[in-house]
C-alpha cells in the first residue's frame, strides 16, 4: 500500500497543483464565485467517499426546522437526469439520487428538496419559492462556482484528511489546506470510547483555527417496510454504501450477520433481488430478517413486487448523529441563522 502511494504521487502532485490553481483563481477574484443570498451552509468534505454528509444534514434540518423554512440543494449524485428538479415523495431515486430522495422521504413537506449540477440554478430556484429558507448544500465544499454563508467541513475519524493524500494516491480532492474556507470541522464516526485526551491529539493534527467537534453514528430501530417479524436472531445484511463495516460490526453485536455488499450508489436489478433473495431462502425463515441502509432503502423498496413484500421480512436501519459538544455547535449554527 505505501508502495503504490509512492508510486502514484506524482499524479496526486499534479492533480492537487491543478486544484489549487484553481481554488486560487477563486481567492483572488479572476473566477467569479456567486455568494448566495439570504443564509446558506455546506456540509461538505475533503475527501471522496462517505463522512456521514446526510445524517448530519438532518441533525441540521432539524435543529432548524421549528424556527426557520429549510431547503436542501444537492447535485443528486447517481440519478440518470440532468438539469434542475424538485425531489418529490413519489421521485424514483433514478431521477433525483438516493440522497435526496431519502432526505425527501424523512421530512416530507415540511422542507423543500431540489437537485441540480449547476448550484446557482438550484439556489435560484429556491429563493424564487422561498427568499428566507435556510439553504442546506449537500457535498458543495468543492463548487466554488457558488460561496455558501457558512461551511462545515466532515472528516472521517477512521481516515482524517491529515492522514490522507489526494487522489489517486489518496481519497482528498484537493489540498489539506482547502479547510481553511470551512467555519468548523466535525471528526465524525467516532468510537464512543474516545477520551478528551485522544480529541486534543486529533485537534492538534488538524492544526485548524476554527471551532472542532466529534459526532458518532447513533443506531436507531430496525424499520420495517415489508413482512414483519416480532422476533429475530439472523440478519442477511445488503449495503451499497461508501463503508458498511462499521453498521455490520454494530449489528455483530446482537445478531448473527451475513453481508452481499454492492458499490456505492450501486442502482439494484431484479437480478440482484433475485440473488439477495436467494441466499435469504438458506436461512432459517423463523428467525431471519433482511436488513438494509436508509439510503438503500429507498432504491430498494419501490422495486419489491407484492408478492416479494409478502414472503421477505426487508428493514432498514435508522441512523442519527450526537456530537460531542452539541450545546456549543448548536450555538454556532444558531448564531450564524439568526444574524441580520
Amino acid at each position: 500500500m505505501f508502495l503504490k502511494r509512492i508510486l502514484l504521487f506524482p499524479f496526486s502532485f499534479l492533480y492537487g497543483c491543478i486544484t489549487a490553481v484553481r481554488n486560487l483563481l477563486y481567492d483572488n477574484g479572476i473566477k467569479k464565485s456567486y455568494p448566495i443570498p439570504g443564509k446558506s451552509i455546506v456540509i461538505g468534505n475533503l475527501s471522496m467517499g462517505g463522512t456521514g454528509k446526510s445524517p448530519h444534514t438532518l441533525y441540521l434540518w432539524n435543529l432548524l426546522k421549528n424556527d426557520h423554512s429549510v431547503a436542501m440543494l444537492s447535485r443528486g449524485y447517481g440519478r440518470k437526469t440532468t438539469g434542475l428538479l424538485e425531489v418529490k415523495h413519489e421521485s424514483t431515486s433514478i431521477e433525483v439520487g438516493d440522497e435526496p430522495l431519502m432526505f425527501k422521504k424523512r421530512v416530507g413537506e415540511q422542507a423543500q428538496v431540489v437537485v441540480a449540477e449547476n448550484r446557482k440554478t438550484g439556489v435560484d430556484y429556491i429563493r424564487s419559492q422561498d427568499e428566507h429558507a435556510v439553504i442546506l448544500l449537500d457535498d458543495a465544499f468543492q463548487h466554488r462556482k457558488v460561496q455558501p454563508g457558512f461551511s462545515i467541513l466532515l472528516t472521517d475519524f477512521n481516515r482524517p484528511y491529515y492522514a490522507d493524500a489526494v487522489v489517486p494516491a489518496g481519497t482528498l480532492r484537493e489540498w489539506k489546506n482547502g479547510k481553511n474556507r470551512a467555519d468548523c470541522i466535525v471528526v465524525t464516526k467516532c468510537p464512543e470510547s474516545l477520551s478528551d485526551m485522544e480529541k486534543q491529539t486529533i485537534v492538534r493534527k488538524l492544526k485548524a483555527d476554527m471551532p472542532v467537534f466529534f459526532s458518532r453514528i447513533m443506531y436507531g430501530d430496525l424499520i420495517p417496510f415489508a413482512k414483519e417479524f416480532s422476533q429475530y436472531t439472523h440478519i442477511l445484511l445488503v449495503t451499497g454504501i461508501a463503508n458498511p463495516k462499521p453498521l455490520e460490526s454494530y449489528l455483530k453485536r446482537f445478531y448473527q450477520v451475513d453481508s452481499i455488499i454492492f458499490s456505492d450508489h450501486h442502482q439494484f436489478t431484479a437480478a440482484d433481488l433475485t440473488r439477495i433473495h436467494a441466499k435469504f431462502d438458506t436461512f432459517t425463515p423463523q428467525n431471519s430478517i433482511i436488513v438494509t441502509t436508509e439510503k438503500d432503502f429507498v432504491r430498494l423498496e419501490p422495486m419489491l413486487t407484492i408478492a416479494e413484500r409478502q414472503n421477505y421480512p426487508w428493514y432498514y436501519q435508522s441512523i442519527t448523529v450526537q456530537l460531542d459538544r452539541e450545546e456549543a455547535f448548536n450555538e454556532l449554527i444558531n448564531n450564524y441563522v439568526d444574524t441580520i
